[in-house]
């Protein structure tokens, strides 16, 4: 199976504004094929594709989570294309969900995986492979792919499952923000978040 890198993901995601999950299966479905790529989505959301993606989210709302130990805060801003749906209840109930994630979730450092430098993944790497050094030598790249894969996810939101997965059927953050895109129309953007902890 090809494997797909983040950065193709991204392109395909800037392109055609559909949700990273989607991005990445159809890139997986055409072998890694661009255009075949941006095909199958078009036959998938139909008009949709491609009016997301190039409209600019300039509005939207700061929301914050205050935990009731009053120990740990979140402020997170999550942007989109108007001030009607930024005062919309379901943008803004999303919003303040992403902050209560976040609170619960101290690993969390970056919006997404493409917010990670080059340098920061190197160095996980290099330790990975150090933890990989007793394994065959044949498996190891798999081993340290796979380790630096579930960092990414432990420290990337939008690849996190929700912490109330009751409540969202175990949807990825990614998931929820494109349900919400779909159901506003709009580019729903996460742009950045700070988490505060007494202590730390």
């Amino acid at each position: 199976m090809t494997t797909i890198s983040a950065s193709d993901v991204a392109a395909l995601r800037k392109q055609t504004g559909a949700g990273m999950m989607d991005c990445k299966k159809a890139l997986e479905e055409t072998g890694g094929d661009m255009e075949k790529a941006v095909e199958a989505l078009r036959v998938k959301m139909g008009n949709k594709i491609g009016k997301l993606a190039d409209r600019e989210a300039g509005e939207g709302t700061i929301q914050s989570y205050i935990h009731a130990n009053g120990k740990v805060g979140v402020l997170v801003e999550v942007d989109c294309n108007t001030d009607f749906v930024a005062k919309n209840d379901d943008f803004i109930a999303f919003a303040r969900e992403i902050a209560m994630h976040i609170a619960a979730s101290p690993q969390t450092t970056v919006v997404s995986p493409e917010d990670v430098s080059d340098e920061d993944k190197a160095a996980e790497v290099r330790v990975f492979e150090q933890q990989a050094a007793d394994k065959p030598e044949n498996v190891r790249p798999k081993i340290v792919e796979g380790m630096l894969n579930k960092w990414l996810g432990e420290i990337a939101l939008l690849n996190q499952a929700h912490v109330n997965a009751d409540k969202y059927d175990g949807k990825t953050i990614e998931q929820l923000r494109a349900d919400l895109s779909a159901k506003t129309g709009e580019n729903v953007v996460i742009r950045r978040f700070v988490r505060f902890a007494v202590g730390e």
